[in-house]
């Protein structure tokens, strides 16, 4: 592990936690919003939280806990909802986003199918710039939400479709750009709601919290709450170990262009997932625990594994990002498992 772990200062503040509409702390949940949420929005959140004992089994010290976060139990499948959500209700309640106007902003997939049903549910229509290698699940749904997808290079990935989405919203008056990799809605969202509920279930019996890297949203907003209330809590992040790799919905920093947010001193250390063993230890989830999950979930799985194997006490909680019902067509993922 010596190789893949790289320290992060704990100095590092990162941005100011997002305030409630009247000033102050803010509320837990979504705050007020207008109109309602009903009843399909008000289940995003709430997801389930579960031990692994089964996978952990043999691997860890009897006084050492890993749980996870099942975030493909939200109404639209994955943590995206949360940050969907939260952007949209933010663009709402600052006049930017108003009836008649169209939600623009590039995806590799989840946060375009969030705003997809955010966007049908409130009453938007959404616009996608979406890397044209997206599998057939993804495009599927998006197709059945009503989402406009504007395909992009394969080659440039998640950047490309970033850079697309740039562009046509200075071309488009009508349309507002949510920019998930820098807006404060997004990592608000866990302020709001992840960090929350973990505290809610564990208090202080957490010692670790791990999480993928992506927008950098989940790890950032989970991490900032958990400190406020649990200043001992070390916060470790997860990204791929290269550029080139396997674990969709996850950037390899140093060669993607970096969400404004992200700040590698909010980390107390940094993990970098192999691609072969993050997938090897999905598959091995849903055989012996039950639970499918997509690449990204193996990957903070492995983060979650390495952190745990050095502890002799602790609870390591870490967050599967979505299920697996929308990577079942890309078989190299399940090996003999999936076919």
């Amino acid at each position: 592990m010596e190789h893949a772990l790289q320290q992060g200062p704990r100095e590092g503040e990162g941005p100011d936690l997002p305030e409630a509409d009247s000033g102050g702390p803010p509320p837990l949940g979504f705050g007020r919003c207008h109109p309602p949420l009903g009843p399909l929005l008000s289940r995003i959140g709430g997801t389930p939280l579960v031990p692994l004992h089964r996978l952990s089994a043999g691997l860890l010290r009897p006084g050492v806990e890993l749980w996870a976060k099942l975030e493909g139990f939200n109404p639209g499948g994955s943590v995206k909802d949360r940050a969907a959500l939260h952007m949209v209700l933010e663009a709402e309640r600052s006049g930017r986003l108003r009836p008649g106007m169209t939600i623009l902003d590039s995806s590799s997939g989840n946060t375009g199918i969030a705003y997809g049903l955010v966007g049908a549910a409130r009453g938007y229509a959404v616009r996608l710039c979406l890397p044209a290698n997206a599998n057939r699940e993804r495009k599927a749904l998006l197709s059945a939400l009503g989402v406009e997808v504007i395909e992009t290079d394969p080659l440039e990935g998640s950047d490309g479709a970033i850079r697309e989405a740039r562009r046509l919203a200075a071309a488009d008056p009508n349309a507002v750009y949510l920019d998930q990799y820098s807006n404060p809605a997004n990592w608000g969202a866990h302020v709001r709601t992840t960090g929350p509920e973990i505290w809610a279930a564990l208090g202080a019996r957490l010692t670790h919290f791990v999480a993928g890297l992506g927008t950098s949203g989940t790890f950032t907003g989970t991490s900032r709450f958990l400190r406020s209330v649990h200043p001992a809590v070390r916060c470790v992040a997860v990204q791929p170990d290269g550029p080139f790799h396997g674990l969709e919905g996850l950037k390899h920093m140093e060669s993607s262009i970096q969400p404004a947010f992200w700040d590698p001193a909010s980390a107390d250390a940094q993990l970098f997932a192999p691609t072969e063993a993050s997938l090897a230890l999905l598959r091995r989830l849903g055989r012996e625990e039950g639970v499918l999950v997509g690449p990204s979930a193996g990957a903070a799985l492995w983060g979650a594994l390495e952190v745990a194997q050095q502890l002799d006490q602790g609870v390591v909680v870490t967050i599967f990002p979505d299920g697996a019902e929308r990577y079942l067509s890309d078989a190299h993922l399940w090996g003999r498992a999936g076919r």
